[in-house]
């Protein structure tokens, strides 16, 4: 089986595909694509112009959600608890972990500071909501790695990256959030699904979007 993942540098959604693959130990090649010149033959095999797309011998499965439970369905050792229920939550808090990415964007794209500070207390908020969902760690299930780890395993990256320019208090008093996250960062398969200059990138990204934020990096860059 050939497996190629086609991805762009920035996407979280592909760090997950990424992450699941090292965790299954599955050799791929890795495509980056450029979202704003896309390729006609990506448009051919990804109906919504998104990554990640992964090609398992030619054939196109897109969406990073359909990726990583086809892998975690053919591939052992399985990332989904066999309980029925726990499985059914676990799917719940992937879609918040989704969820949460959209409240990162949101807070990124802000035009101006008071909005800015909304945005950050929003995403304060549903920190708050997974500190009392977590146990003693070190993943959000326990001991056992989860695909509940895979999704929040990008999330805590763009944090890595706020923090050098301005602390917005977004983890304080969450100690099992940080604990979470710290363990997350530490996995080979998480540090190894971004691109070498994610932080670099990132930060470019930001003074872009021309917004609240992007004058936190700029001046942080000037000194």
């Amino acid at each position: 089986m050939t497996l190629t993942l086609v991805s762009h540098r920035l996407c979280p959604y592909v760090q997950r595909a990424a992450i699941v693959l090292a965790e299954k130990g599955i050799v791929f090649e890795r495509l980056d694509i450029d979202l704003a010149n896309k390729p006609s033959w990506f448009l051919q095999i990804s109906p919504l112009g998104k990554t990640p797309v992964l090609l398992v011998d030619g054939k196109p499965i897109f969406e990073s959600a359909v990726i990583c439970e086809y892998l975690d369905e053919t591939v052992q050792p399985r990332l989904h608890p066999e309980d029925a229920l726990v499985r059914a939550r676990h799917r719940g808090w992937m879609e918040f972990g989704s969820a949460l990415l959209n409240a990162i964007g949101a807070f990124y794209n802000a035009p101006d500071e008071t909005t800015l500070r909304a945005r950050a207390q929003d995403i304060r908020s549903r920190l708050e909501q997974i500190e009392v969902e977590l146990g003693e760690g070190p993943y959000f299930a326990g001991e056992g790695f989860s695909l509940v780890d895979v999704v929040f395993g990008p999330v805590w990256r763009y944090f890595d990256v706020f923090e050098t320019f301005e602390d917005f208090g977004f983890f304080n008093q969450l100690p099992r959030v940080m604990a979470w996250r710290r363990a997350l960062a530490s996995r080979p398969s998480v540090r190894s699904a971004a691109h070498k200059d994610y932080a670099t990138l990132l930060r470019d990204f930001l003074i872009h979007r021309n917004s609240a934020l992007s004058r936190y990096v700029e001046s942080s860059i000037a000194g």
